[in-house]
C-alpha cells in the first residue's frame, strides 16, 4: 500500500505535483521490486507536526492493515510521516507494532536502524505505550470492582435469560410437573423445544446441558 502526505493546502490541488510526484516515485520503486500497490492514502494538508493519529489518511490506513493482512507499506520518503523525528518515529512504530515493513521510494527500510537514538527512542516509546496499557487495564480493573461491589452484573457473557428470556420461559413451562407428578426429562424438553423451532446452530435438537441451564435458576 502507498501513504502520501502533503503538509501545505497551497500544494493541493490538480494543477499541484506534490501528490503526483510522491505517487509516481512510489510507483516506479513498487513496479522495479515487484510490489503490487493495493491502495492508497493521502493525507492532504496535514502538517508533519500533525500527531500521527489525528490524521485521517494514516488512521485509514491502519484499519485498512487490520482488515486485511497487507505487510508492506511505501512512502516517497521518511518525511512523509513528519520532518519532525518524533512524530515521524511514532508512525512507523504504530506499523512495526502491526507486522509491516515500512519502505521508501529509494529502497530504504524504516522498519530497521541501527541508529543507536531511533532505538532509544523506540524502547522509550515501547515502554511508554506499556506503562499506559497497565494503567488502563488497572484503571478498568478497579472501575469493575467499583461497579460489582453495587451488585451489578460487570462482565461475562450474557445469561441465557439475558438474551432468549421467551426461550428460558418456554423451557421451564416444560420442565415443570404435570398434574399427574410427571414431569419431562432434559431430552424430552429438547425435542418438545425442536418442534417449535428452537435447535442449535447445527439445526439439531437442543443438547440436554444446554436445555438444563435453561431451567437452572
Amino acid at each position: 500500500m502507498a501513504y502520501l502526505r502533503t503538509s501545505s493546502a497551497a500544494n493541493v490541488g490538480s494543477d499541484k505535483d506534490s501528490d503526483r510526484r510522491q505517487r509516481e516515485a512510489i510507483t516506479a520503486f513498487a513496479r522495479r521490486d515487484g510490489y503490487s500497490i493495493v491502495d492508497e492514502f493521502y493525507d492532504a494538508a496535514v502538517s508533519g507536526a500533525d500527531p500521527i493519529e489525528t490524521r485521517p489518511g494514516f488512521s485509514a490506513l491502519l484499519d485498512r492493515i487490520e482488515g486485511n493482512g497487507v505487510r508492506v507499506v511505501i512512502v516517497e520518503d521518511a518525511s512523509r510521516f513528519a520532518r519532525d523525528l518524533v512524530t515521524q518515529e511514532l508512525g512507523i512504530l504504530a506499523l512495526i507494532g502491526r507486522g509491516v515493513t515500512v519502505l521508501t521510494s529509494t529502497g530504504d527500510d524504516l522498519t530497521h536502524t541501527e541508529d543507536p537514538f531511533k532505538v532509544a527512542m523506540r524502547q522509550i516509546a515501547g515502554t511508554f505505550a506499556q506503562l499506559e496499557k497497565s494503567r488502563l487495564v488497572a484503571k478498568l480493573r478497579a472501575a469493575r470492582e467499583r461497579k460489582r461491589a453495587t451488585g451489578a452484573k460487570v462482565e461475562g457473557r450474557k445469561s441465557h435469560a439475558e438474551r432468549t428470556p421467551h426461550l428460558v420461559a418456554l423451557a421451564r413451562r416444560l420442565h415443570r410437573k404435570d398434574r399427574k407428578g410427571n414431569r419431562l426429562s432434559l431430552r424430552e424438553i429438547a425435542a418438545e423445544l425442536a418442534t417449535r423451532g428452537h435447535v442449535s446452530t447445527s439445526g439439531s435438537p437442543l443438547s440436554p446441558s444446554v436445555v438444563r441451564s435453561l431451567i437452572a435458576r
